[in-house]
């Protein structure tokens, strides 16, 4: 089931407002901070966050109002994360009563539209992936001395129950003291509200009983947070503010019949979910990797939350192991009952694994899909009973069969649509999209868990929400031709604390009554659940909830029937794929959505004329674009390391003697090794302070798959095992052999990719051939290094995965236009000075600029070790 998070305050915003002074300084982006009210002449006047539910559909709009009282323009941005569930619907920024609304168009009209803008970098994301639940909307604006401006975001989200009830999360993170700070939530269920409860991480139930007021009765519930100034402070004399943590109302409501159905203006919305059934026992197969990659931490917490669930398995549930790597093992031959013994058992069992070796996805659920069936076929496990897999893997499939699509065919083969199964992507190093797509079509859902200290209870808790299904095969019906444009009516099954959810438009709008049957199979008898509408009540008690919004039901079907066709989308290939996605599409349009298939273009002034900047909707998976943050080395060899979390880079340089080889990248399990050796200028200056020093030769290796390709400026020369070929950089040529494909693009640039794997970008830089002190070079780049293992290290390597830095005293140096700074790495406290760097996978005779923090003496204190820990006798 999906998690419940409530859009309407998932938000850490909460006015992350932030200022600067202008004229801009290369230091501009590392200035932004946290500011007290009214500092540097900015103040922060209000941040309001508006929710208003109807039926479980949030409508939410977060306006933040401020003044800059300075005598100097000065940047203000707005920051609001919000669930990634979520569709933004509107935008605007009004300065000094002139408004500059966003509007959504389709995404490549948007990106056409605005070509020059995407050049140059001005669309980089307004929205991007913050964290497990979230997306953060950033926008900025040059704001004169003396202007007030409003930002103003609306977005709107389907709640979805969860564990028995529906959960509004708020990560609240002002940063700063405002003055009119509120959250102010209005709901109004049909059914009743049962329950309501708010509580803040962040502060004392005293501070919080005497900030917050809630109230519920009958149909409607409310609640309101607003912390006066004296509330907010950190202490009682501090000018920052406590208000940053998680901020959480949950409710649910009464439930004296299992379904509820309204209708508002010829659209309708079914609600079903029943109390009390008895438990269906299942069958669960969990299909484990064991692989190498798995070693450390995430083995142990996989571990102990196996053996947590152990204890929640019902008595009457049948149960097994599968564990793969190159092989595939089993705890027991056939499913067993969860006996108080074999329970004990598998503790055991589970205790004692252990990772070793690939990983081999194909097999392991192959194995796993054929035990069910056959445990079926011969009557081993109750006939009311349900099948489910469950499957944790925290890379991509590199032996056996590991085409991500033959997987997918073998696997819906096997199931044959009879069971669900449900993906667990342990951490980043992964083709999320295809662990979404095979459980898509086979019934499930795909969860990403996250690399964390809790993994184990993120573990635990998906099974909790699969672990007590009261019926299958559930289909909801209505009558014949009185329904158009229904959401999904037919689902695997239905699990306790959970809901489903049906939306539609009635054929004739004046129609007296209307009836919903629900059918399926419970764990004695099948069952049919009817309600039936009286069309006349229905308006009487439309007239009590117009104080929320007339048309949420209308926006609540379009919402759901967009979400439903972009899973959809995600399997359909040809016309079908081009029909949902035309669906899809015209739907968001028409009720302003901002989805994967639109863009907001948002106006802002900016220097006396207007920019364009566009907000998109970041995915879950996927693969990063080989023109995103990536860790490179170039030029004399510089070195730049893209970090995404900060919005930043670092950068150093390695000054070796040509003919040195130096280590990039070692991976010991994916067995991936890249090495570089240095060449100097035709000159050879032995002076290391004006010499010019570069990569002329790269060496990339995998042993397990037993190839070599060495990169010159010359000639690119392959081996497979002792077979070797030989290009040119006059060819335009791509090779693939067994997951390995070379791109040579001519005389620009050679991609390397392993599968769903890594990328490694070569870029050539010739110069003139009588140039006197110039030579040929190439320049190294890696696209999706996150796919790399957590053991990857060399000079590139060991930055593929999140590390922090902090960067305090901004201040002159003795070049006025390089501010220097502390930053605060890896327990190192160093003195940086900020520059740039040239990225060149764009144009490799211009290049990019790419503003960094330069880390001084070969990079000491930002790399493990020393510089020269590094060298390596040879290229391979």
């Amino acid at each position: 089931m999906a998690s419940v998070q409530w859009p309407c305050i998932l938000l850490a915003l909460l006015s992350g407002l932030v200022v600067l002074g202008f004229p801009r300084s290369p230091s501009r982006l590392l200035e932004k901070r946290s500011l007290p009210e009214e500092a540097d002449g900015i103040e922060i006047h209000s941040t309001k966050i508006s929710c208003k539910v109807t039926s479980r559909f949030a409508h939410n709009v977060v306006t933040t109002k401020a003044i800059n009282r300075a005598n100097t323009a000065k940047e203000v941005s707005f920051d609001v994360e919000l669930p990634k569930t979520a569709f933004i619907t509107n935008f605007s920024l009004t300065i000094d009563g002139v408004t500059y609304p966003g509007n959504v168009k389709e995404k490549e009209v948007a990106k056409k539209q605005y070509e020059k803008a995407v050049s140059q970098g001005k669309t980089a994301g307004l929205v991007k992936a913050s964290g497990r639940k979230l997306e953060k909307f950033t926008v900025s604006v040059n704001v004169a001395a003396g202007s007030r401006v409003t930002f103003e975001l609306t977005y709107e989200e389907l709640l979805k129950r969860h564990k028995g009830q529906y959960e509004m999360y708020l990560k609240v993170q002002p940063k700063q003291l405002v003055e009119h700070f509120e959250i102010e939530a209005d709901i109004f269920e049909p059914q009743g509200i049962s329950t309501l409860d708010a509580k803040a991480s962040f502060i004392t139930n005293d501070v919080l009983g005497s900030a917050l007021t809630k109230s519920f009765s009958g149909k409607k519930g409310h609640v309101s947070f607003k912390p006066s100034l004296d509330q907010q402070r950190s202490c009682p004399t501090c000018p920052d503010s406590l208000i940053n943590g998680e901020f959480i109302i949950t409710y649910d409501v009464n439930r004296e019949s299992p379904a509820n159905v309204q209708v508002v203006n010829g659209y309708f919305v079914h609600f079903f979910a029943p109390q009390g059934l008895p438990v269906v026992p299942k069958n669960i197969v969990f299909v484990i990797d064991v692989s190498g990659s798995m070693q450390g931490r995430k083995m142990e917490q996989t571990k102990d939350a196996l053996l947590k669930i152990l204890d929640d398995v019902r008595e009457d549930d049948f149960l097994n192991f599968i564990l793969f790597s190159g092989d595939v093992s089993t705890w027991k031959e056939n499913l067993v009952q969860a006996t108080p013994e074999n329970i004990q058992e598998a503790r055991a069992f589970v205790r004692n694994i252990e990772d070793q070796g690939m990983t081999n996805i194909n097999d392991g659920l192959l194995r796993g899909i054929s035990m069910l069936n056959k445990a079926r076929e011969e009557h081993r496990v109750p006939e009311r009973s349900t099948s489910i897999v469950i499957m944790l893997t925290d890379g991509d499939a590199n032996v056996g069969e590991s085409r991500p699509p033959k997987i997918q065919e073998n696997v819906r083969n096997a199931i044959g649509g009879k069971f669900p199964l449900y993906n667990l992507g342990f951490g980043n190093n992964l083709n999320y999209n295809f662990l979404e797509s095979m459980a898509l079509e086979n019934n499930g859902i795909a969860r990403r868990i996250y690399e964390d200290s809790d993994a184990n209870l993120q573990l635990q808790g998906f099974y909790e929400e699969v672990a007590n299904p009261l019926l299958t095969g559930v289909e909801v019906e209505y009558p014949e031709n009185a329904i158009l444009d229904l959401t999904q009516n037919t689902y695997k099954h239905f699990y306790d604390g959970s809901e489903i959810v049906v939306a539609g438009r009635l054929v004739d709008e004046d129609m007296n009554n209307f009836k919903a049957d629900v059918k399926g199979h419970g764990a004695v008898s099948d069952l049919t659940f009817t309600e039936e509408v009286d069309m006349k009540e229905m308006e009487k008690a439309l007239k009590e909830r117009d104080y929320i919004f007339g048309n949420y039901i209308e926006r609540l079907w379009a919402y759901l029937t967009i979400e439903q066709l972009l899973e959809k989308r995600k399997n359909a290939e040809g016309d079908e794929k081009e029909k949902l996605t035309a669906q899809a599409l015209d739907l968001s349009l028409k009720y302003h959505f901002v989805t994967p298939l639109t863009s907001m273009v948002v106006t802002k002034p900016e220097d006396n004329k207007n920019q364009m900047a566009i907000a998109d909707k970041p995915g879950e998976g996927g693969h990063r674009d080989l023109f995103s943050d990536v860790p490179s080395v170039d030029g004399d060899p510089h070195f730049i390391i893209q970090v995404t979390e900060k919005d930043d880079a670092l950068c150093f340089n390695i000054d070796e003697d040509p003919g040195t080889v130096l280590r990039l990248i070692q991976d010991p399990i994916t067995g991936f090794t890249v090495n570089g050796q240095i060449i100097g200028d035709k000159t050879g200056s032995p002076n290391s302070e004006t010499r010019k020093t570069y990569f002329g030769k790269l060496g990339i290796a995998n042993a397990q798959m037993d190839f070599r390709i060495e990169v010159t400026p010359e000639k690119i020369t392959l081996w497979n095992g002792a077979a070797q070929s030989t290009f040119s950089w006059l060819d335009t040529v791509k090779v693939t052999q067994d997951g390995l494909s070379v791109m040579i693009n001519r005389r620009k640039n050679m991609v390397v990719s392993f599968g769903d794997g890594v990328t490694f970008v070569v870029v050539l830089h010739q110069v003139w051939k009588k140039h006197p002190v110039h030579q040929d070079f190439l320049g190294f780049y890696v696209v999706d290094s996150h796919r790399m293992s957590a053991q990857t290290h060399g000079l590139l390597g060991q930055f593929f995965h999140p590390f922090d830095f902090q960067v305090s005293d901004i201040h002159p140096g003795s070049d006025p236009t390089k501010p220097q700074a502390t930053m605060v790495v890896k327990n190192h406290r160093l003195t940086v000075t900020r520059g740039s760097q040239k990225d060149y996978r764009k144009d490799a005779s211009i290049g990019t600029k790419v503003a960094c923090w330069f880390v001084h003496n070969n990079g000491q204190g930002l790399i493990d070790g020393v510089h020269s820990d590094y060298i390596v006798p040879d290229l391979f």
